[in-house]
């Protein structure tokens, strides 16, 4: 019975109104804060008025307020996880300049596709094929 009555909340349309009347004003702010210039600010600026709203949605339009606090929770679970998703990410793209100047310079430089790209002669299969026999060559002269 206590769970019938949980489900039957209804409420007042001026809470709505009010509510719905805050997202509008948030939403203002969200435009006035793009135009504005805070430097390395503006993401936290814009994504702390962006929780502010995704909690008023969420506790008064999905009814997770009045709700069995279970859905709440598991709610809240998602979108912090979500956030340490997001957050791992945005570690991986602030640090990929770093990655692209280490390996801006050939791993091998005497490989055989540097050496055949200078000459610019023959091909790449004979190229190749040259190279490979000098090397068994080479090794032949070594063995005895």
């Amino acid at each position: 019975m206590k769970d019938d009555a949980a489900q039957r909340h209804i409420l007042p349309l001026n809470l709505y109104l009010a509510v719905g009347s805050g997202l509008l004003v948030l939403t203002v702010i969200t435009v006035a804060a793009a135009q504005m210039d805070f430097g390395q600010m503006n993401l936290l600026i814009a994504m702390g008025i962006a929780v502010v709203k995704a909690t008023l949605v969420a506790m008064f339009f999905m009814h997770l307020k009045y709700d069995n606090r279970i859905y709440m929770l598991v709610f809240v679970g998602s979108l912090l996880f979500l956030g340490v998703f997001i957050i791992f990410t945005m570690f991986d793209t602030l640090r990929r300049g770093d990655i692209y100047e280490e390996i801006s310079e050939p791993y091998l430089k005497e490989a055989v596709i540097y050496r055949t790209a200078e000459t610019g002669t023959a091909s790449s299969h004979a190229a190749a094929d040259s190279s490979h026999t000098a090397a068994e060559a080479e090794t032949e002269t070594t063995d005895h």
